[in-house]
């Protein structure tokens, strides 16, 4: 077996110690250090996975040549300098998404990551779930054809963030995933989107964002804050079969449906929709059996493939790049109530520079 990389987690709160416990699991990595401003919260996390090096100071883990790479789980607004400063030491980086606090940031990250040869990953945990890349797989077979819309929805009770917006706080889940299991990416134009702060917190509480997708279809999220029902659902249509994903669900995360509408031209001739007959498939319904196992695990297990590999991530800053630019781009366009506003076309360029 290949030396294992060491990694060092940035960051002892929320995420944190799931990234720790994994890389301290994991068979490609050793878990070299916790940093945390706060050293009792990471003596915390050390002690509940058996004991690894703590400290309070970044510059610690920078300065150590052993340390091969590094996972940011700090906030977003922090992103941008505590990913520079770590490409500069020559760590590789994976950090939690969104990436940065705006794509202009982001952009600057992907960057210098690719000018100094480094892996940038973006921990779209999602992406490495069971049932999404069985969805992910059955698209890529054609077994849904082409796709002709996306519905997501993703509400809970709370909770209600301090710094960001229910688009900025929970969207990001729901534009990976389609940036990972849609042909292309996640590949809009413009975004149209619209919120609502009923309990005057001074941010949105409620959305609803609006994507055409470059292919012919359309996408739709609904993120909320407020709702006392959670539910975290993607309904899939494409023009052979639907897929319904119900992430609650563990019994049957995915389910194909084999129903939808075929239009049958009138005559060969003409290619006029309008003239055709509309018949409705009723057909079969099935779910594939699904393992169930940690996302994470998947995640650092890619990202130490990505290093030895020298290619991006699954997941790499690219893609993180890409949810970004929706994302501001719907907070244009709620300032401009609704009104669509263009998604920035420099991640493409980004990708083929």
């Amino acid at each position: 077996m290949a030396t294992r990389l060491r990694a060092a987690v940035i960051g002892a709160g929320y995420w944190g110690p799931n990234l720790a416990r994994n890389f301290r699991a994991s068979s490609d990595w050793e878990l070299a250090a916790i940093c945390d401003l706060d050293v009792a919260r990471a003596l915390r996390v050390s002690d509940s996975i058996g004991g690894v090096s703590v400290t309070a100071d970044f510059e610690d883990v920078l300065e150590d040549p052993t340390i091969d790479a590094v996972a940011i789980a700090t906030p977003a607004r922090t992103h941008h300098a505590v990913v520079l400063a770590a490409l500069e030491a020559g760590k590789h980086v994976i950090v939690e998404k969104p990436v940065a606090d705006s794509r202009e940031h982001g952009l600057e990250m992907v960057e210098r990551a690719r000018r100094n040869g480094l892996v940038l990953m973006a921990d779209h945990t999602y992406c490495y779930t069971p049932a999404v890349l069985k969805i992910r797989e059955l698209i890529d077979e054609g077994a849904l054809g082409q796709i002709l819309f996306v519905d997501s929805v993703r509400i809970n009770l709370g909770l209600i963030q301090p710094d960001v917006d229910v688009f900025w706080d929970l969207a990001p889940h729901d534009l990976s995933i389609m940036d990972f299991i849609l042909p292309g990416g996640l590949d809009v134009r413009s975004v149209s989107a619209h919120g609502a702060d009923p309990l005057a917190t001074g941010r949105a509480c409620i959305g609803y964002l609006v994507m055409p997708l470059a292919a012919g279809g359309i996408a739709h999220v609904h993120v909320n804050w407020l709702s006392p029902t959670k539910i975290r659902q993607m309904v899939i249509g494409g023009t052979k079969r639907t897929l319904v994903w119900d992430d609650l669900n563990p019994q049957q995360r995915v389910s194909v449906y084999d129903r939808g509408v075929d239009l049958a031209l009138q005559s060969k001739g003409t290619a006029d929709s309008r003239a055709a007959n509309v018949s409705y498939r009723l057909g079969d319904t099935w779910a594939p059996a699904l393992p169930e196992r940690e996302a994470l695990a998947a995640v650092v297990g890619e990202f130490a493939a990505a290093i030895r590999q020298g290619r991006p991530a699954r997941t790499s800053g690219d893609a993180g790049l890409r949810v970004l630019s929706v994302l501001e781009a719907a907070s244009t366009s709620l300032s401009a109530s609704g009104a669509p506003r263009p998604v920035d076309t420099l991640v493409k360029e980004a990708q083929g520079a």
